[in-house]
């Protein structure tokens, strides 16, 4: 695998982590820069650790975890937008989800770094040699990282802009993301 079919697989898999933060810096009135560390570092580790899972998995394993990944993203994804468009409907304000809750954050992570795990395993099928796959799942950490943190900031910016129907935003967009991973794993954007 060249070089830039590396960084362009980053730039892919990093992408849903990107847009989940976005929707996360949306839909807070107040962004804590340690808990968007927090965030990227998570996402990048994540992001980082499930090529390297799916490595050692190997190709016997892989028509077992491509039958239901698509599935466990979608519905993670699904969960935690359903859960903002309700409380963006639901008029009360003492209702208040943190998407850079801890808990949430290592969610969110595993559902957008599923498409990541499909990656190393295809990695072992590969003839690449042990530095070029480090580099490879380094590059991976290391951009989702970048685009989570930017992404956050991003979406705090569009918060601002939006102020009333930021949550309702944030919302749809992890639905749509979950919905987009279902869809590409069924066949419909192939």
């Amino acid at each position: 695998m060249d070089t830039l079919s590396i960084v362009l697989t980053a730039l892919a898999l990093a992408v849903d982590a990107m847009c989940v933060s976005i929707s996360s810096g949306l839909s807070v009135r107040k962004l804590d820069m340690r808990k968007v560390l927090l965030m990227a570092l998570l996402f990048g580790c994540f992001q980082f650790a499930m090529p390297v899972f799916g490595w050692l998995l190997g190709l016997a394993f892989h028509a077992y975890i491509e039958a239901f990944d698509h599935w466990i993203a979608f519905g993670l994804l699904a969960f935690l937008g359903g859960k903002l468009i309700y409380e963006s409907s639901s008029g009360c304000d003492d209702v208040k989800s943190d998407p850079f809750a801890f808990w949430t954050i290592v969610i969110m992570a595993i559902a957008t770094s599923i498409d990541a795990l499909a990656v190393g395993i295809s990695f072992a099928s590969l003839t690449m040699s042990q530095e070029r796959f480090w580099f490879a799942v380094v590059l991976i950490g290391v951009v989702a990282f970048a685009l989570s943190f930017a992404g956050a900031l991003l979406g705090k910016k569009l918060g601002e802009l939006f102020q009333k129907r930021s949550k309702l935003i944030a919302g749809i967009v992890l639905v749509l993301i979950g919905v987009r991973i279902l869809l590409e794993h069924l066949g419909v954007f192939a």
